[in-house]
């Protein structure tokens, strides 16, 4: 029995796997937490689909996939930015158009090449792939992103809650913008080895959903995301194993399953609580 649960960490792929896990987890569950608050959800999805164009068009001219992906994600983020605030049309709509046009841009660009990098890796991953080079690029960005966030998530959540404060209180309000919109393009960066650009919003979204829905301080916020976002990515590469799935959708409906139950809870909680406020006293 011990032999059969173990049997997955004798090959040096899983293992490669289990350490990309590790690697991006800590990262992609603190910056979550900040786009939960910020409603910033479809702007990590925006990203996420926007860096296709820079992958290809770093492959046609030779430079690393991984700038060109940097470059066209903070693109989408700046151009989002700008037309968002020189124009009556919100930012939800903005970005929707400017990441389904990137996208678009991008699938137009990988039809007319020859390659052999397959669509698939780009868009769902390649977890059991992943190597020498994806785990520095990965431990590198991971690190960067961790520290800066640590040093500065007060700011930050003064600035998600009330940009007007954080103005009038001295902050930087641009540099902490624009900086979070950089952290969010080099995350997506770091997991694009391991989860793909399409199942990358996943990691930024669900795991500071799911402790939003958990925990009442930010700071806890912060710990129960990074717990839940590790364990559902070690879980999900581990459980993929034995069901003979690809490593990245299995993280998800992990992640998926766990914020259902914790939502369900929740509202259990809410109905009880509301019941007992509502009851006849003495």
């Amino acid at each position: 029995m011990t032999e059969t649960l173990l049997f997955p960490f004798q090959f040096p792929f899983m293992q490669t796997a289990f350490l990309i896990c590790m690697l991006v987890a800590v990262p992609t569950a603190l910056l979550s937490c900040f786009l939960v608050l910020k409603g910033w959800a479809l702007m990590g999805d925006a990203i996420s689909h926007a860096v296709l164009p820079g992958v290809v068009l770093a492959y046609v001219t030779g430079l690393p996939l991984l700038l060109g992906a940097f470059a066209a994600g903070m693109t989408c983020a700046l151009a989002t930015g700008f037309l968002a605030g020189n124009s009556r049309v919100k930012q939800d709509t903005v970005m929707g158009v400017v990441f389904s046009g990137m996208f678009g841009l991008g699938l137009l660009l990988y039809t007319s090449i020859e390659t052999d990098v397959h669509l698939d890796h780009i868009l769902f991953g390649n977890m059991l792939g992943v190597g020498a080079q994806d785990l520095l690029v990965a431990g590198a960005i991971s690190a960067t992103v961790t520290a800066v966030l640590l040093l500065t998530w007060r700011d930050l959540l003064l600035h998600a809650f009330d940009p007007g404060q954080a103005r009038a209180s001295g902050l930087r309000v641009g540099v902490l913008h624009y900086g979070l919109l950089t952290a969010l393009a080099l995350t997506i960066v770091a997991t694009l080895t391991a989860t793909g650009l399409i199942l990358a919003i996943g990691l930024l979204i669900a795991p500071g959903a799911i402790a939003f829905l958990t925990v009442r301080r930010f700071g806890a916020m912060l710990a129960v995301a990074v717990a839940v976002c590790l364990g559902a990515m070690l879980a999900g590469t581990y459980a993929s194993f034995f069901l003979d799935s690809a490593p990245a959708p299995t993280i998800i409906l992990i992640l998926s399953g766990i914020f259902v139950t914790v939502f369900l809870r929740r509202q259990w909680q809410v109905r009880r609580a509301t019941m007992a406020a509502a009851r006849p006293q003495g």
